[in-house]
């Protein structure tokens, strides 16, 4: 909640599922006040046949004019019974804002995986090569090095990804 003038708050959200895991995200930013600023951004990596739920509501009161929000939840599959239901919501009683809300649920792109075959990388490393990057987006945002490195290490481990172990 935000209920100060010119509150600013960035909520990321990134979960790795597999197996049959069920995993329910359900979040809610409430403007208040003015000028207030939020950025979300929620990822789901989906394997095997588990399922991934994201409920985000983005709320700016009357009293928050001039707020400036923004929510995303993107989804990337890998195997075709994994599963992601997805609601991204706004509800906005001010009329001065500029919102915007996403939903992105998507797979690898054979594109993108040809150009890593083309330099001599196979398709299994490509494929985690890939599956990482989509992760990288909210990985690098975090400001301690400590909690970096620790959700790296597990994203890595979870893709089985070995070459970019080596990079820094």
């Amino acid at each position: 909640m935000q209920t100060g003038e010119q509150a600013e708050s960035t909520l990321l959200g990134l979960g790795l599922l597999h197996e049959q895991q069920v995993v329910d995200s359900y979040s809610v930013v409430d403007h208040r006040a003015a000028h207030g600023r939020s950025h979300q951004i929620h990822k789901l990596i989906v394997d095997d046949r588990a399922h991934g739920i994201f409920n985000g509501k983005l709320l700016v009161q009357q009293a928050a004019q001039l707020t400036e929000a923004a929510q995303s939840s993107r989804n990337l599959l890998l195997a075709k019974q994994a599963r992601v239901d997805t609601r991204p919501q706004l509800e906005i009683f001010a009329d001065n804002v500029k919102c915007a809300h996403g939903a992105t649920v998507s797979q690898l792109e054979e594109d993108e995986i040809f150009y890593l075959l083309s330099r001599g990388i196979s398709r299994e490393q490509a494929q985690e090569l890939l599956t990482y990057a989509f992760a990288a987006e909210i990985i690098q945002t975090l400001p301690i090095a400590s909690i970096r490195q620790a959700l790296r290490d597990q994203v890595l481990q979870k893709t089985r990804l070995q070459a970019v172990a080596t990079l820094k």
